[in-house]
């Protein structure tokens, strides 16, 4: 952790490596952006609303180059997402790329869900990601710094699912938000686009994915007859953060082995 603490201690200028800050970063698909991010040359700061959790993906930044910065970050509290942004920021001397992956699942009828769960998911998903996003354009703007946003949307946002209405609706908001702000910031060079992955067999899936008989009904929906990786997710948001995308802005990339092409 001695890469992580000469960041923290103390403020940098920029080093003219550019700089990526990944939510909900500690397993799964947001662990596997900030490492391909940091192959592909970013310095990175990497979020959980449980730092310890940071230490494995901590060490695998370190160990490809990377000058890491791990934050505690609460996405339904506008302080907790203020004091991140102002670290992340302080720590690197910019911030190049946002790569919004934080978020929290709900599977559960529509008729079920409670108040509760509902706030919890939009309070998350949908606000919190809104808000993190804004303190990143006013950073780019202020800054006069071109720059670049990756929202992990999902295909529960493009098409209708039993169970799924809350992260579903949370998830659409994202994809809409996508298209508003890139044209809102097209302006100053800041692009915006989103990802929807479909099935991804990630360790927060382990669990359903293990049931043989859920197995194979999502199989069953998709074409390419297998789930994703989150190295693909990974890959498909090195691309949108890379020079190689530069005209690309206010899309939303579907990563999900044809299972909307029904």
């Amino acid at each position: 952790m001695s890469s992580v603490k000469r960041v923290a201690d103390q403020e940098q200028k920029p080093t003219g490596r550019r700089a990526a800050f990944v939510t909900g970063a500690s397993q799964g698909i947001g662990a596997a952006i900030a490492v391909g991010l940091a192959r592909d040359g970013f310095d990175v700061a990497v979020s959980s609303t449980r730092p310890e959790k940071l230490a494995d993906v901590v060490a695998k930044l370190a160990a490809a180059g990377a000058r890491v910065m791990p934050v505690a970050l609460e996405l339904r509290s506008q302080s907790s997402i203020e004091q991140a942004m102002a670290e992340v920021i302080g720590a690197f001397g910019q911030l190049d790329v946002l790569v919004n992956n934080a978020g929290v699942p709900l599977r559960k009828m529509a008729l079920e869900v409670t108040q509760a769960e509902w706030e919890t998911v939009i309070g998350t998903n949908m606000t919190g990601t809104f808000f993190l996003t804004q303190q990143m354009g006013r950073h780019l703007i202020g800054s006069g710094r071109p720059g670049c946003i990756i929202s992990i949307a999902s295909t529960h946002g493009v098409v209708g699912l039993a169970e799924r209405s809350t992260y579903g609706i949370s998830k659409a908001a994202i994809i809409q938000m996508t298209r508003m702000l890139a044209l809102e910031w097209a302006e100053h060079g800041i692009r915006v686009n989103a990802i929807a992955p479909g099935r991804v067999d990630t360790p927060s899936r382990a669990a359903s994915l293990a049931d043989p008989k859920y197995r194979e009904a999502m199989l069953n929906r998709i074409p390419l007859r297998r789930f994703g990786t989150a190295e693909e997710v990974a890959a498909a948001a090195c691309y949108l953060a890379s020079p190689q995308a530069a005209y690309i802005t206010g899309h939303t990339l579907l990563l999900d082995g044809g299972l909307t092409a029904h």
